[in-house]
């Protein structure tokens, strides 16, 4: 069984009315931001000091309050919620109204340091739209309008994840993904008055870019050694930011200096230095489909019946990408146990694996499930691998000949640094490969197509904005103590409460 949490104890609502010594005072405090341990606590000292605190917004409320949010976003916000226009209704107002009448012991006078700035709305704008603050509720396509503008910020927030600055990091990939959904070219600042997500540093960026062509701070980070060098090593299949981090400290800046130096290296990493020219290579949506036929034959000669899917940005529809990745299940419960290892020994006896590395299916639903805090980790039987790949059998795809026979490799092997792709007849390809049971392939697949930005979206807006966690494993309601099962992505959107996305407009 899986373990009941324990229920959140609020008084019933009119027993807090008559127990406020400030009834004309309704506060509700938006959890967005502040997380919900920390909106439970501001609200048992508001009760206990006699403030009337609401656990839902109405329009009975007289003052919103917030935590690190945006006046704009604070607005979009409660607008979302309720579908309508709010501006007008009530006092928003950053946190420190709140903690400066607890002090008090009574509501302060509101001021102006305590109001959170809302920019004005257009009147009579056609072209003015109201961007919602989830990226999980936007869509983004392929193509779009801004790339001068999200090319840039991306820079900057790869330069953020090496520096283990994971909020700024989130911050840009959030400004570009607005710039994303936008329906035209941003050609001046006042093209972005009243969007969220768009923090200072963000705007200040993209406001040199508009003026002058270019950002200073953007070429600097583009241009610099550290930049370049965590970009090639985190490059190398099996190197984390950690990792590259510590060989730079150490003087290493690419692969070649770790084959120089006689760096130790693990299986993985081995493998990354060995084929990095290859790895390094954008994988062709022909490639891949060469390499889902592999996939196909590969399952359905261990398990006939099973059902293979093509993920990642490939499902979204991207005509290259840097691996490939595919989830397979089938529709008989349990026939899916212990299929991993019989895939991989089908493709080693092929000769089609150059590396590979099997981890098995460790979820558990009462420990791992998203009763937990959900996590962007999986707990999937998987295979990450490199695919040998023939240049022949691409060829034969490309003019629509391909056969069975042309799948086939020989078993050469190099040592570190040996392979060259130009003089071989093959190259190598990264290639992930996840089984899930057939009760979870919905979450799984929704877990699978990304963007990464997307499915983090997914899981904040679940979490915040429906007291729900989401994981690629399932979906736990934790006011019901209870996992919503789904068979369609399109169920789970309705679960959260939100338009479906196709996977052609996830990304974020």
């Amino acid at each position: 069984m899986i373990p009941l949490k324990r229920r959140k104890v609020s008084l019933a609502v009119n027993q807090q009315n008559d127990s406020c010594t400030f009834p004309h005072v309704s506060i509700f405090i938006l959890e967005r931001k502040m997380g919900t341990s920390r909106r439970a606590f501001l609200t048992r000292l508001g009760r206990s000091k006699g403030f009337l605190i609401k656990e839902s917004y109405s329009s009975s409320i007289t003052h919103v309050v917030s935590e690190n949010n945006s006046g704009d976003e604070v607005q979009a916000w409660l607008d979302n919620q309720t579908g309508r226009d709010t501006s007008s209704s009530g006092h928003l107002l950053d946190i420190r109204w709140f903690t400066e009448s607890m002090e008090a012991g009574h509501p302060v006078i509101v001021q102006d340091r305590h109001i959170l700035k809302v920019s004005p709305k257009p009147n009579g704008d056609p072209t003015a739209m109201l961007m919602k603050s989830y990226a999980c509720q936007r869509r983004m396509p392929l193509k779009h309008h801004n790339s001068f503008l999200t090319e840039a910020l991306e820079i900057l927030a790869q330069n953020a994840e090496y520096n283990d600055n994971e909020g700024r990091s989130v911050a840009f990939r959030r400004a570009a993904s607005v710039l994303k959904a936008l329906p035209c070219r941003v050609r001046s600042m006042e093209d972005l008055r009243c969007l969220p997500c768009l923090g200072d540093h963000s705007q200040r960026v993209i406001k040199e870019i508009l003026e002058d062509g270019s950002s200073r701070e953007v070429e600097s980070t583009r241009q610099s050694e550290q930049y370049q060098a965590m970009k090639a090593l985190t490059g190398i299949f099996g190197v984390g930011v950690r990792t590259a981090d510590r060989w730079i400290r150490e003087g290493l800046r690419s692969p070649d200096d770790l084959i120089r130096t006689g760096q130790q290296l693990n299986r993985a990493q081995q493998a990354g230095v060995q084929y990095y020219d290859d790895l390094q290579k954008p994988v062709t949506k022909v490639e891949a489909d060469v390499i889902s036929d592999i996939v196909e034959k590969a399952v359905h000669a261990v398990l006939p019946g099973a059902e293979i899917q093509l993920m990642g940005g490939f499902r979204r529809g991207k005509e290259v990408g840097h691996d490939v990745d595919f989830l397979i299940t089938h529709p008989e419960e349990g026939k899916e146990e212990g299929l991993m290892p019989k895939i991989t020994n089908w493709l080693e006896e092929q000769g089609l694996l150059l590396y590979q590395k099997t981890t098995r299916n460790s979820y558990l639903e009462k420990m791992d499930g998203p009763a937990r805090a959900s996590s962007n980790m999986d707990r999937f039987e998987r295979c990450f691998s490199i695919f040998k790949l023939q240049k022949s059998a691409v060829s034969s795809k490309s003019n629509s000949t391909a056969s069975a026979e042309d799948v086939g490799t020989g078993r050469e092997s190099e040592r570190p640094g040996e392979h060259h792709a130009e003089a071989s007849g093959w190259r190598a390809v990264r290639v992930d490969l996840v089984v899930s049971p057939y009760c979870q392939f919905a979450f799984a697949t929704l877990g699978w197509t990304g963007s990464k930005l997307f499915e983090r979206e997914l899981r904040r807006w679940a979490g915040q904005e429906k007291h729900m966690s989401l994981s690629s494993h399932a979906l736990y309601d934790r006011k019901q103590n209870l996992y919503l099962r789904a068979k369609t992505e399109e169920e789970i959107f309705a679960y959260l409460g939100l338009e479906f996305i196709p996977p052609s407009e996830r990304n974020a």
